[in-house]
């Protein structure tokens, strides 16, 4: 019996990036969705969360597909963002 893969997700502000792996380090599967980045004035960087959850969902369909349900997900993101949420969570 196969193991299940273990799954490497990387949430930058260029968009996710997804690796599996099996138990010894051997590549199984990659993928990659990207999003927007707004920069409205100079030195400003804006982006939607809802994006970085559709590129992640979207990322993790693609590995399961191709290397089959994770046993484990790893997750990596980017640094000092601010997140803002209002009343609705959103």
């Amino acid at each position: 019996m196969t193991e299940a893969p273990l799954v490497g997700l990387d949430v930058g502000t260029s968009g996710v990036k997804g690796l599996a792996i099996d138990p010894e380090g051997t590549v199984l599967a990659r993928a990659e969705w990207g999003y927007p980045l707004s920069t409205p004035q100079p030195g400003w960087a804006e982006q939607d969360p809802a994006d970085w959850w559709e590129a992640t969902e979207a990322v993790l369909a693609q590995l399961q597909a191709d290397a089959g349900t994770p046993a484990g997900i790893g997750l990596s993101g980017q640094m000092h963002g601010l997140v803002a949420l209002d009343n609705g969570d959103r």
